[in-house]
């Protein structure tokens, strides 16, 4: 086996350690880098888990007494996060920044679909049973997104002259896209959650990347030449990006 195997593998390492703040007990969950240079933390928010980022020498006693000295940080992250907001009846989601509330259409065909009352409210209607209703919205949200994101993303590499080779809906959790230089792009479907500039402007992020691989001044100028809501979009995603990683998860 080579070295390097055996220096990341740790095969009766737990993949959790219990961090206990006063009467509370928080899970983390624990990963090695091979990149990592020291002992890190953040807050996955759809899992609504602390996250401990390990060297590859790093052991486990080390781990511990890390998370342990910052157990009030991960209490106070986790504590702060948005209340979760699940895909279920009578539960509003923004579809472009819009709340529109899931209404169950049990006796309909069909999978969802958008209506709109005399009263001027939105609404998400689901066909099917009750158990199908979290999978079907997130699903009609994927497509949505998919759609909106490949329009976007083939309408900018038009006007710089590149080609977008694949794109790909995640749920990323620390990054809202990317690139890569062969010109796949990947985005986070929640981004057809927030308003269509926010949607928009990534859009116009990642297909500038395939000019410039960086985020240097040569690179905002690209940006901001092609898509003119690009500060805006920012403050957008600074101040209400986090409240979209609430949807569709259970406390």
């Amino acid at each position: 086996m080579a070295f390097r195997a055996l220096l990341y593998r740790r095969p009766t390492e737990p993949r959790t350690l219990a961090v206990k703040i006063g009467s509370a007990i928080y899970s983390v969950q624990l990963r090695r880098h091979r990149k990592a240079r020291r002992y890190t933390l953040r807050i996955h928010p759809t899992a609504r888990q602390a996250i401990l980022t390990m060297p590859p020498r790093g052991n486990l006693a080390d781990a511990k007494d890390f998370a342990q000295r910052h157990g009030a940080w991960i209490a106070a992250r986790l504590g702060g996060l948005p209340k979760a907001a699940p895909f279920a009846q009578g539960t509003s989601v923004p579809l472009h920044g819009v709340p529109h509330k899931i209404v169950h259409r049990a006796g309909e065909r069909g999978t969802v679909w958008v209506e709109t009352r005399e009263s001027g409210e939105k609404i998400l209607c689901v066909a099917g049973g009750v158990a199908h209703i979290d999978r079907r919205v997130r699903d009609f949200l994927k497509r949505e997104a998919r759609q909106e994101l490949a329009e976007a993303s083939h309408r900018y590499a038009g006007v710089l002259g590149v080609k977008v080779r694949r794109i790909s809906i995640r749920d990323q959790s620390s990054r809202w896209g990317s690139c890569t230089s062969a010109g796949a792009l990947s985005f986070s479907w929640r981004l057809i959650l927030a308003p269509y500039y926010v949607l928009d402007y990534l859009a116009a992020h990642e297909v500038a990347h395939l000019v410039e691989m960086n985020h240097s001044a040569r690179f905002w100028r690209v940006v901001g030449k092609i898509c003119p809501q690009t500060e805006r979009a920012k403050k957008w995603l600074d101040t209400y990006g986090n409240d979209l990683h609430r949807y569709g998860i259970s406390e």
